[in-house]
């Protein structure tokens, strides 16, 4: 038996990008960031952040690219998995990146929005699911407002 899972929690580095493959399935890229802060040798504290490629795929980078925007906070949960490529020089190239599977949007409604975009309706936390998608787009009138950070296992 084998498993390849990955949990980050952390906040969006840009918007996310969606884009279609020419057999019309949706793709959403985004980066998160995530920090942690250390004592060095000399006790000096440093902040470590880390940059995640992540890729959503049908349902969910449909979800991700109509609630995300950059410094939104976020829960991704998937696989790592190996790209690679070939750089502008011609040198092969080998890269990680999430392959995202579950998605939850953390923080308040008010965390990712200017001052002048603080009317439009953004969930506090959704949910979704790669394999159990519906077809349909979702509305604001589906996210259910009584979840709260608090219900949150972290």
């Amino acid at each position: 038996m084998s498993f390849n899972k990955i949990i980050i929690v952390g906040n969006l580095g840009r918007d996310p990008e969606l884009k279609y493959t020419p057999q019309g399935q949706s793709v959403c890229e985004f980066s998160v960031a995530t920090s942690e802060k250390r004592k060095d040798g000399s006790g000096e504290v440093k902040e470590e952040t880390t940059w995640f490629k992540v890729s959503c795929w049908g349902r969910l980078a449909e979800v991700a690219s109509q609630y995300l925007s950059k410094g939104r906070q976020v829960y991704i949960e998937g696989r790592l998995r190996t790209r690679e490529w070939t750089d502008k020089e011609g040198k092969s190239r080998t890269s990680l990146e999430v392959f995202g599977s579950d998605l939850q949007l953390l923080g308040s409604r008010n965390d990712s929005q200017s001052n002048n975009d603080s009317n439009s309706a953004k969930p506090s936390v959704k949910t979704a699911k790669a394999a159990q998608q519906p077809t349909s787009k979702p509305s604001i009138d589906d996210l259910d407002d009584s979840v709260t950070e608090d219900d949150i296992p972290f």
